[in-house]
């Protein structure tokens, strides 16, 4: 059991080092990327949703 477990441990640990990983720059232009989605989606759907409510309340009237 014990020798998995470091079977394990050492094939993640050498899975790990052959990862590429993003530059700061690239992780910084995701990060504005999916910031700004988000403020866009977000603005789009309180839109729509007072649209929504201002149909339905015209309609229950």
């Amino acid at each position: 059991m014990a020798s998995k477990f470091g079977s394990f441990f050492s094939e993640c640990v050498g899975e790990l080092r052959k990862v590429v990983w993003p530059s700061r720059e690239d992780v910084i232009a995701s990060v504005k990327v999916v910031v700004i989605s988000t403020f866009v989606l977000a603005i789009l759907l309180g839109l729509l949703d007072a649209g929504f409510t201002a149909a339905f309340r015209a309609i229950m009237k």
